[in-house]
């Protein structure tokens, strides 16, 4: 018994010193100090963001490490970008800061310890953004300006969706949902 118990706080001590060594080593990718916080400028579109580490994907995620990996965010920015340089009037420009994203779906680590890095859709897991923006014509003059908080509840509902194998589709489509409505509204 006594073997077991040594064996079991050997483990645990070099389990906590290994998580520790990470803690120290720092953030790298998307919440690296020096990582971007906004698309390079081009084109009549902007696209910032807040600090990732801010934001409801990587705070409350179960699994924070897989939220913050990769390079969905700027994915998402250069999408946001290309649609709304598709919706807008000539000589408009459009300022797009993302406030806050919460991509579709979960991880649920606790079906068990090959699930910790699947990401989880279901009904209960809709895309929600926060955008601020401000559209101003070839005049300078503001036509549009606020923040919107995005969401799309019936994301599994809709047919077709835009690639079966874009890990982002969700947030794509409502991010084309609003956009369309958002410079439909503005332009009246």
């Amino acid at each position: 018994m006594r073997t077991h118990h040594g064996l079991s706080l050997s483990l645990s001590a070099a389990l906590l010193f290994a998580l520790a060594g990470c803690a120290s080593t720092g953030a790298t990718g998307m919440l690296a100090a020096d990582a971007p916080r906004a698309l390079p400028e081009s084109g009549p579109v902007s696209v910032h963001w807040n600090d990732p580490a801010t934001f409801t994907e990587v705070r409350l995620s179960s699994n924070r490490w897989a939220a913050s990996e990769g390079n969905w965010l700027q994915e998402l920015a250069q999408y946001m970008r290309k649609r709304a340089q598709q919706e807008l009037a000539p000589g408009e420009h459009l300022d797009l800061t993302i406030v806050d994203i919460d991509r579709a779906g979960q991880y649920e680590p606790w079906h068990s310890i090959d699930m910790q890095n699947v990401r989880i859709i279901r009904d209960q897991y809709p895309p929600r953004m926060t955008v601020q923006f401000r559209r101003v014509d070839a005049n300078g003059a503001v036509l549009a300006e606020g923040e919107r908080k995005l969401t799309d509840l019936a994301f599994l509902l809709h047919a077709s969706p835009i690639n079966s194998t874009d890990p982002l589709r969700y947030e794509k489509r409502m991010i084309d949902t609003w956009l369309r409505r958002e410079l439909d509204i503005a332009s009246r």
